[in-house]
C-alpha cells in the first residue's frame, strides 16, 4: 500500500513556555520539533508498511526550517519526503484544503492511507485529519491505537470513551492517530546519514494547484481570540503540628473556613 503521514513541526512540548510583554508566547529559542502524535502516525504508517509491504510518504507545510523534521522522519521509516513552500499562516480548514491538495502530487500513485496524528500539542484543535477527509471525500477513522489491512482495505482498533471498538474502511481512506502501545522509534547513525542523502521534493501552492481563496489569514474561519498563560498554582498550608489529632483539628478549621466542607 501506498500511505501518506502528514506532519507538523510544533514547539518542543518540553519546554516551558512563557509569555513575552507584548502577551504573545516566547518561541524563538524552543526548538521546533516533530508533532508527538504525528510521531505515533509515522511509527504505525512504517510498522504497517514492514509488515504488508508499500512505502511510506511524509508531507508538511512550511520553508526551509521544516527540512530537518523531514529528514528526522526519513531516518526512522519514511522512503520520500515533500513539503509544501507556504509561509501563510492557515486555520485548521486551510491546513486541511492544502495537505489535500497537496497530496494529490506528492506520490509516485494515489496514496491508499493517509495517516495525521490526532492533534498537534500546539492548537491541540484536532480537526486537520477529519477536514482533510472531508475535503477529500475519504472516510474517517478517528482515534486510531492499531492498524491492519482487511479485504483490500483497513481494519483498525479506535479508542472510545467507553473502551475500544474495532472499525473498517475502504480504501483510500484517512486515520488519525493517537498513542499506541508502543513508543516511535530511535535513528541510528546509518538512518541519520542516509536520511541526509535523500532528496526531498517541493511544492508550491501553484504547483499543487489550490485556490488561494481557500487558505491563509483571509480565508480562516476560526480566528485566535486572545491567549493567555494559565494562574500560577497557589502556594499550599503546611501543617505542622506534632499530634496526629491536632493535625486533623487544624486541617477542618482550615477547610471549614474556606468553605470546602
Amino acid at each position: 500500500m501506498e500511505l501518506l503521514v502528514c506532519i507538523k513541526q510544533v514547539p518542543d512540548d518540553t519546554v516551558n513556555v512563557t509569555m513575552g510583554a507584548d502577551g504573545a508566547p516566547k518561541l524563538d529559542d524552543i526548538a521546533p520539533v516533530v508533532n508527538a502524535f504525528d510521531t505515533y502516525a509515522l511509527e504505525m504508517a512504517a510498522r504497517f508498511k514492514e509488515a504488508n509491504g508499500g512505502s511510506v510518504t511524509v508531507l508538511t507545510i512550511g520553508g526551509e526550517g521544516a527540512v530537518p523534521a523531514l529528514r528526522s522522519c526519513l531516518s526512522v521509516g519514511a522512503d520520500r519526503a515533500c513539503r509544501v513552500e507556504e509561509a501563510s499562516v492557515c486555520d485548521p480548514q486551510g491546513t486541511a484544503y492544502l495537505l489535500s491538495q497537496a497530496s494529490k502530487k506528492a506520490g509516485e500513485q494515489p496514496f491508499d492511507v493517509i495517516f495525521c496524528g490526532s492533534e498537534s500539542t500546539d492548537a491541540a484543535s484536532g480537526q486537520v485529519g477529519a477536514q482533510l477527509a472531508e475535503t477529500l471525500g475519504l472516510p474517517v477513522i478517528t482515534n486510531v491505537l492499531a492498524l491492519e489491512p482487511k479485504d483490500g482495505g483497513i481494519s483498525a482498533k479506535q479508542e472510545t470513551e467507553d473502551g475500544y471498538r474495532v472499525v473498517e474502511a475502504a480504501c483510500p481512506c484517512v486515520v488519525t492517530i493517537v498513542k499506541p502501545d508502543y513508543e516511535p522509534r530511535y535513528p541510528s547513525i546509518k538512518s541519520k546519514m542516509a536520511a541526509r542523502k535523500m532528496p526531498v521534493a517541493v511544492l508550491t501552492a501553484a504547483d499543487a494547484q489550490a485556490d488561494a481563496s481557500k487558505f491563509g489569514p483571509e480565508a480562516a474561519k476560526v480566528q485566535r481570540a486572545a491567549i493567555s498563560a494559565p494562574p500560577q498554582r497557589q502556594s499550599g498550608v503546611k501543617i505542622q503540628e506534632k499530634e496526629a489529632a491536632e493535625a486533623v483539628r487544624r486541617a477542618m478549621e482550615i477547610m471549614v473556613g474556606q468553605k470546602l466542607i
